[in-house]
């Protein structure tokens, strides 16, 4: 199965991270960890019910970082799909709640509706005809009819497409379907959740700034380590391209590459999923650690934010 596995970005105050994805949004919190590379950072996870890969949008929350910057070299968007019929209701809890937003517009023929959560980071709902029929996740205040059903894809503001798109294209099975102006559209066969990279060429535009409200990396989905090790030869051998050793992030098994244009990709296995340590029904509960962390689990969460009893 091709397709986004998920999309990490980068937030400033966590409490106020949670509130946005799980309460304006409806997201599920699938998981509450730490940055396994700075385990003072909470890693928090949003998605569906399982947090099945092409719905999981993560945040490094730092708080007091400075903000970043949109620019050429970094993603420009995220979009989630939602049922088409759903837009209005979404333009409508925007405007009750003062969540900023941008007219619905047209997109490759799709209805759009642009807006930013409080840390300024892009975000976009396309509406699908017939995704009221995909499951859906619902925390009882978004009705499950309007629900978020996943990813529909990203945008990235590149200087030049061609080098990206042959990633995208030899390694992750992706292939140009339409263009529009300035923006090149990629997706995979079928219509699956996360399916959709857009690449809008932008020569000569400011570079891009990492930062709060910015993305910090694109994962995409391998079935298992076989396939990821099959992506990362294809990457050394037709694309001079150097991955990581492979990482275990408990949930799944990555590894990272700088793409040509300068976004940071990874390639994450679809097993074993977030409920390996914790029921489904509980998850996201529970500070969970992996096991090289777990002896300094007091340390760590005296040094965390304090997030109260709602998460």
């Amino acid at each position: 199965m091709s397709g986004i596995h998920h999309v990490t970005a980068i937030a400033g105050n966590a409490l106020r991270n949670f509130d946005f994805y799980t309460r304006d949004l409806g997201l599920r919190f699938v998981k509450k960890t730490v940055n396994f590379d700075d385990p003072t950072t909470y890693h928090f996870y949003y998605g569906d019910e399982v947090g099945h890969p092409g719905t999981i949008l993560t945040f490094f929350p730092w708080e007091g970082a400075p903000a970043g910057r949109r620019g050429v070299g970094e993603t420009h968007q995220t979009a989630f799909r939602v049922p088409a019929r759903s837009l209005g209701y979404w333009v409508q809890r925007f405007v009750a709640k003062g969540i900023p937003h941008q007219p619905l517009e047209k997109r490759f023929g799709e209805s759009v509706l642009p807006f930013t959560d409080p840390d300024g980071t892009a975000l976009a709902l396309v509406g699908i005809p017939g995704a009221e029929d995909e499951p859906a996740w619902s925390n009882g205040d978004v009705p499950a009819e309007h629900a978020i059903r996943g990813f529909h894809g990203v945008t990235l503001l590149l200087e030049s497409a061609a080098k990206t798109a042959a990633v995208l294209i030899d390694v992750f099975g992706f292939r140009e379907v339409a263009r529009e102006g300035s923006v090149i559209r990629f997706a995979t066969p079928g219509d699956v959740k996360g399916s959709i990279v857009d690449i809008y060429e932008a020569k000569g535009f400011l570079r891009g700034r990492q930062g709060v409200g910015s993305v910090h990396h694109i994962a995409f989905r391998a079935v298992d380590d076989a396939e990821q090790g099959q992506m990362a030869q294809k990457l050394v051998a037709a694309h001079g391209l150097h991955p990581t050793e492979q990482r275990d992030r408990n949930y799944f098994r990555s590894i990272y590459f700088r793409e040509p244009g300068g976004v940071l990709f990874e390639i994450a296995t679809d097993i074993p999923g977030f409920a390996v340590d914790e029921p489904v029904e509980s998850l996201g509960h529970a500070l969970k650690l992996p096991a090289f962390l777990e002896r300094h689990r007091e340390e760590i969460e005296s040094a965390l934010p304090d997030l109260g009893e709602v998460a």
